[in-house]
């Protein structure tokens, strides 16, 4: 019997990931309710188990009294020298007790205690596994609707996607194996119960540690990620070793790398680009495809005005201005893009926007120009004057 009743603790261990220990725990303290509800009380009773062999021993502690008044609590001097002639008066017995010859009551009772508390311990464990993988990204099974809302078997508990975190347009079948973001974990009298999003915009920054491994070993760090589900992601990624492309590692060879979290995320559009510590180049970067002219970016205020080509200025905005509100997000800019045109007409610039090359060429131009009508000058005053000496 004790030898079945390690191998059945052996049991719970590996499958219920619950410690011998405590089973054993729970087996004491079920012998202990079971004296209680046999013999009224139990406070004296304790209860002591071999954890190699599985033998346990059940002894009452009595003190030893020339006359006895609570035969649960105390033991006369003749019966205490019966175990023992060296008792005294005073001295505290331990006295076995046959476990037995309790009745079906109390074995029933210390039946329910053992359940109870594999029933505790086994939710406890799942609490803490799942727990631990709280703001992760997990792979589950969907199973079945439950009205708009989606059960999702992640191994051992199921959670529940929400529709408020569902991306709109997107459908599942049952059995289909999708990844989720745990967004909580809560731990109840029913078991753990997890609310997980396919919306949440860490989730696709999961999505690239597993995928990209410069990215999962904090080679390529991902600075700031802006999202609308379903449609089009922004992240800017920033390099922490010298020589290491961190859009490149981040989309792979051939795409594969970006693709694959694309085809997980059902079609999803994702851009990628360089983080940069100067805000101009970040808000630059955040807008692409769409080309930039000028940035005027505040700091303290948080805001940028930003001029474009006539041409790139729906480019910039994007579809319903996704693309500039994906941008501000990115950034934590407010950003107003106008056209060149709209900026000369406001007075934002004075003049044609020229860049550092071409104003150097033009200076180089300038100052030749007058090199050339200097010298022209110098030849004529030159002429005028061998005139003036032939007259002469």
């Amino acid at each position: 019997m004790n030898k079945e009743l390690l191998e059945a603790m052996e049991i719970l261990e590996k499958e219920k990931n619950i410690s011998k220990d405590t089973m054993i725990e729970a087996i004491e303290n079920s012998l202990i309710t079971a004296c209680k509800n046999h013999f009224g009380k139990a406070d004296n009773v304790r209860v002591a188990m071999n954890r190699t062999t599985g033998d346990f021993a059940v002894y009452a502690e009595k003190e030893v009294v020339e006359e006895v008044e609570d035969s649960i609590m105390e033991i006369s001097l003749a019966d205490a020298r019966m175990i023992s002639p060296k008792y005294v008066i005073g001295d505290t017995v331990q006295v076995p007790l046959d476990s037995k010859k309790f009745g079906r009551i109390a074995t029933q009772n210390a039946k329910n205690v053992i359940l109870q508390k594999i029933r505790e311990e086994e939710r406890k464990a799942l609490y803490n596994d799942y727990y631990s993988m709280e703001k992760d990204v997990a792979t589950g099974i969907v199973q079945r609707y439950l009205g708009r809302n989606i059960s999702i078997n992640l191994g051992k508990v199921d959670a529940i996607l929400n529709e408020s975190e569902q991306v709109k347009g997107e459908t599942f079948r049952p059995t289909e194996r999708i990844k989720v973001y745990i967004l909580e974990v809560k731990d109840t009298t029913k078991g753990p119960r997890i609310s997980v999003s396919r919306t949440h915009p860490d989730l696709v920054k999961r999505l690239f540690e597993e995928e990209v491994s410069e990215v999962h070993d904090g080679t390529v760090e991902i600075k700031a990620i802006a999202r609308e589900a379903g449609s089009r992601t922004k992240i800017a990624v920033k390099s922490n070793e010298a020589g290491v492309d961190p859009v490149g590692a981040c989309v792979g060879v051939n795409g594969a790398r970006v693709n694959a979290i694309v085809n997980e995320l059902r079609g999803e559009k994702i851009d990628i680009i360089n983080w940069d510590e100067n805000p101009a180049y970040l808000i630059e970067n955040a807008l692409s495809p769409a080309k930039v002219i000028c940035v005027v970016a505040d700091e303290e205020a948080r805001e940028a005005q930003v001029i474009v080509p006539d041409y790139q200025l729906s480019l910039a905005i994007g579809k319903e201005g996704q693309n500039a509100r994906l941008a501000a997000r990115l950034t934590g800019y407010k950003i107003d893009i106008k056209s060149e045109t709209q900026a000369r007409e406001t007075n934002f610039l004075a003049e044609d926007p020229v860049t550092e090359e071409v104003a150097e060429e033009t200076t180089a131009e300038e100052a030749a120009d007058e090199a050339v009508e200097a010298a022209e000058e110098d030849v004529q005053a030159t002429e005028e004057a061998a005139e003036g000496e032939a007259e002469a």
